[in-house]
């Protein structure tokens, strides 16, 4: 194992040749002490990759680590036998039960709190008394196990002295709920090894001082230039910055090109301006009132996102900063939904090139729900991406006025990490080498196991939760502290300039060299790069600028999309199909031959073929997504044999665009906003979130609210995401029949989305296509149907297909004669075959039936060539199953009186309403008022 190491070490330019034998002595050295090397030389050795099959405790077998663990491990076996009654063996046990408890629970004596406020927690476990030892055992040797000494067998004294440096001063770590004995112990060798204290060179801790000279710095000038503006400044938690530094720079190393950081407003301007380098003269410029976007809402400073790239060891990384609104930690799910995107781009699985970063607030860490969803998702095949790297910048205080005995009922805030077994550095944010080292280890545990690891920097705000607050009046212990309590800049120059590193006026100049870069507008981002590698951008460069428009070429060849349903009805000869699907699949064939109308499964399948062949990737997921919710896609064929699935659509062609299709795990709040993170950073996808029933999404009401509907006024930021929302009165009652239609055209401005209702087969597939064939990229929202995708009177053609196109209205199908017309009927949905049945039944030729397939933008020329034939029209009814206080009624009722008025003045004084009356729940919920009910608003579009 030692050789497959060195050859590894020798393949790399500066370690080859001549060089080799000094680099493996520099290696065996650094297996017994990694203090002992030079820290870029630990930094290399701590990076490299473990021989496949090894565990941690194998990484390289010098004769060194031979001696203290082979043969150590045969002496100790050896001594166990022969003295397995012994009284020295007793000890010895407690002993190793000592180290274990240090793991354990070392983390509740250490010193992470920079205020010393935390109440101490009494931890028996950590006293020699609780294991039987006493005073008179700490010279008497022990086998010190597999606690990384450096050395067999150590006094007690100088274990327990260890175990303390270790475990008990500036990190606590939480490791020891993980499962998996690799990575514990991978853990505990970081930790250990350098008594959680590794020597860091001059050099090094000059550039973590100038950092923090850099995030003072910006706070101070903010707030002696704009004293009570908000900011919510970073003061208090200036280590970020240095952090946020070596993760970058760190990751680049490894070879990442991206990383995706999402973060609430707390030090969010300092973020921008010192690591992702927005020049401080446009930050000053936002202060004073410009906008940021010209058309829009725009939104205040402290939301808005950024990109640029910086240089690395590994070469030129791009940063991407999310915008977020205040609902803080939704913008989780969305930095994963941005990076997975990223990550397929690159075809990276593993997710060694894209690397998410998110930053937390304490309470909210532990308060909102989408944390744990999105800890969740962490190791799904749907969401996976190789692991986040989690930061909670650890106020203490949380809102202010808030206490901990009332923000969680747990003893950390990142308590919920554990639910997946995520590794937790609590760090004293006032000690900056330990925040760097903790900072180290965390990426390396990523990019090393591909899993969460979380970093909670423990430290404190100097200000209020804004600055116009004043945090005494409900905090005044924990202030009266923090008025008097230097910052972590000049305590860590202090000891600095205590040790030799440098003098005060280095220290000091610092200081007064970055105010005048400040002052000067100059960037003051280390390696910034001022002329970027685009090819490291996702381009949105055809899709800006198009103003709406509803139509879109969405015809295809009819011979070739005759082999595509074809193929996409092919399940190989190995896949056994139950007996239902593959009922299904061979209706399909018929359908495909032209034998059987085409339904609503065939025709949404092939538009997802079609939109393959023409090069668009495809990404659906949902509860229920591979075989849709009522059975009727069944895109994933399982084999009845071995429970193996077959998806057609990945088999269209070799070299295809990717096509991925997922049942999610059961979240509607955290999978949406992943959905829409990806959507806007794949422009050229169709990326589909399917709801179980449509009224599924209210839990996830906050990303429709913050991002979908208003992303794009509020920060320029488009998105082409399509929601299918089952949504129809079946007699389902109040929870399955309405997909809140009316809080949907409620929000609805600006063209800033698109609701539709489609009808038809065929209307589903153009309306699919128009999706992403046309270069116009916003947000699709459907009422998708339920007894539509078998409705006997909802069927299509293969020419409807080939050669139509999306209709945002539907006119009469019925053979009326215009002239005889007095009453027309505007509808959407299902509700429609309801209508047309009533009037064959009746023969109400006096009545034509409209359909609104899309309701906002709303279609009003459209609709006027509709009605416009019906020249002897005196009533116009709206119908719809909602009750009057919801679906589309309130919020259209004003542009089809504006249509009607366009036919003769007057008309839109006789519009009218049909539907059930107002009601507090959705629906009914027993099904013989539904159907009353049901009758009832039909006879009313005819009657009333």
């Amino acid at each position: 194992m030692q050789e497959g190491i060195m050859e590894l070490m020798w393949r790399t330019s500066h370690v080859s040749g001549g060089n080799a034998h000094y680099v493996e002595a520099l290696y065996e050295q650094y297996l017994v002490d990694p203090n002992a090397v030079p820290d870029e030389w630990r930094n290399y050795f701590d990076q490299l990759p473990r021989p496949e099959g090894s565990t941690s405790h194998d990484v390289p077998l010098s004769p060194i680590r031979d001696q203290f663990y082979q043969l150590g491990k045969s002496r100790r076996s050896t001594q166990a036998v022969s003295a397995a009654d012994s009284g020295e063996n007793k000890k010895q046990v407690k002993v190793l039960q000592l180290i274990n408890a240090y793991r354990f629970r070392g983390h509740q004596k250490a010193d992470i709190d920079p205020l010393d406020l935390r109440s101490p927690v009494p931890v028996p476990d950590l006293d020699l008394s609780f294991h039987q030892l006493t005073n008179a055992d700490l010279d008497t040797e022990f086998q010190t196990g597999s606690f990384f000494l450096g050395k067999d067998k150590a006094p007690l004294k100088e274990i327990v002295q260890a175990l303390d440096e270790t475990y008990c001063r500036s990190i606590g770590c939480e490791i020891m709920h993980i499962v998996d004995t690799e990575e514990k112990r991978w853990l505990q060798q970081r930790f250990e090894s350098v008594r959680s204290k590794p020597k860091f060179s001059p050099e090094v801790r000059k550039h973590v001082l100038e950092r923090l000279s850099a995030a003072e710095g910006l706070e101070n000038y903010l707030a002696s230039k704009y004293p009570g503006t908000k900011r919510f400044g970073l003061e208090g938690g200036e280590s970020f910055i240095p952090m946020m530094d070596e993760i970058i720079q760190r990751a680049g190393g490894y070879g990442t090109k991206e990383v995706v950081i999402g973060m609430a407003h707390r030090g969010r301007l300092n973020l921008l301006v010192n690591i992702l380098g927005k020049s401080p003269s446009e930050l000053i410029e936002e202060f004073d009132g410009k906008k940021v976007i010209e058309r829009g809402s725009g939104d205040v400073k402290y939301h808005q996102g950024f990109s640029s790239n910086v240089m690395t060891p590994g070469g030129e990384v791009h940063l991407a900063l999310a915008f977020n609104p205040s609902h803080l930690e939704i913008v989780a799910p969305v930095v994963e939904g941005s990076v997975r995107a990223r990550q397929d781009r690159r075809d990276d699985p593993a997710g060694d090139k894209v690397l998410p970063i998110n930053v937390h607030g304490d309470a909210a860490f532990a308060g909102q729900g989408v944390v744990m969803e999105t800890f969740q998702m962490s190791q799904t095949r749907a969401y996976k991406t190789g692991g986040t790297l989690h930061i909670v910048i650890n106020n203490q205080v949380g809102f202010t006025t808030s206490h901990p005995d009332d923000t969680r009922s747990t003893e950390y805030c990142t308590d919920i990490a554990k639910m997946v077994q995520a590794p937790i550095f609590h760090v004293n944010g006032d000690d900056p080498d330990a925040v760097l080292h903790a900072t180290q280890v965390a990426i390396d545990y990523r990019q090393q196991f591909k899993r969460d690891v979380v970093i909670d920097l423990v430290c404190y705000r100097r200000r209020g939760h804004n600055e116009a607050d004043e945090p005494s009046g409900t905090q005044p212990m924990m202030y009266s502290k923090i008025k008097n309590h230097p910052s972590a800049r000049a305590l860590y120059a202090k000891r600095l300039v205590e040790e030799g590193v440098l003098s005060e006026d280095d220290a000091k100049a610092m200081g007064e060299t970055y105010r005048e870069d400040l002052m000067a507008g100059n960037h003051v981002a280390n390696a910034l790069v001022k002329e970027p590698n685009t090819e490291l951008f996702v381009d949105w460069g055809p899709y800006l600028g198009h103003e709406w428009t509803g139509d879109a070429d969405t015809t295809f060849d009819m011979k070739r999309m005759q082999q595509l349903a074809a193929k996409m009805c092919e399940v190989p000869d190995g896949v056994q199909v139950q007996r239902q699907v593959a009922k299904i699949y061979e209706d399909r064939r018929k359908m495909q031959a032209g034998g059987m109308g085409l339904n609503w499964g065939f025709a949404e399948t092939l538009a997802y073929a079609t939109l393959l062949d023409q090069g668009h990737p495809i990404r659906i997921t949902g509860q229920d997504s591979g075989r849709g919710t009522f059975s009727h896609r069944h895109a994933v064929v399982h084999n009845q044999k071995d429970g193996s699935t077959y998806v057609p659509l990945q088999h269209m062609a070799d070299g295809q665009p990717r096509f991925t299709i997922h049942d999610s795990f059961l979240s509607e709040e955290a999978v949406l906003a992943f959905e829409y993170g990806y959507s806007t950073t794949a422009p050229n996808h169709l990326v589909v979130w399917e709801a179980q029933f449509g009224d599924f999404f209210n839990g996830a009401q906050v990303v429709v609210d913050q991002f979908i509907s208003s992303g794009e006024t509020k920060w320029g930021r488009l998105c082409g995401l399509t929601m299918l929302l089952p949504h129809g009165y079946e007699g389902q009652g109040p929870e399955h029949s309405s997909a809140r239609l009316e809080r949907f055209l409620q929000m609805c401005a600006e063209h800033n989305m698109q609701v539709c209702v489609p009808t038809t087969p065929a209307q589903i597939y153009h309306l699919l296509r128009r999706q992403v064939i046309r270069p116009l990229r916003k947000p699709l929202v459907v009422m998708s149907p339920k007894s539509l995708l078998r409705h006997k009177e909802a069927t299509s053609t293969l020419e409807e297909l080939a050669h139509g196109k999306f209709h945002m209205v539907l006119a009469d199908q019925g053979k009326l004669d215009a002239e005889k017309v007095k009453r027309v009927v505007l509808c959407a949905g299902k509700v429609y075959y309801d209508l047309a049945a009533y009037r064959s039944e009746h023969e109400r030729e006096d009545t034509a039936v409209v359909r609104l397939e899309q309701l906002y933008p709303f279609p009003k020329e459209e609709l006027y060539e509709a009605l416009k034939g019906y020249t002897n029209l005196e009533q116009i009814v709206w119908c719809q199953e909602e009750p009057l206080n919801q679906g589309a009624w309130y919020q259209s009722q004003h542009h089809m009186r504006v249509v009607a008025d366009m036919l003769h003045n007057g008309l839109g004084r006789e519009l009218k309403f049909a539907g059930r009356p107002a009601s507090a729940a959705p629906a009914a919920g027993y099904m013989s008022v539904h159907v009353e009910q049901q009758r009832q608003l039909v006879d009313d579009a005819f009657n009333a």
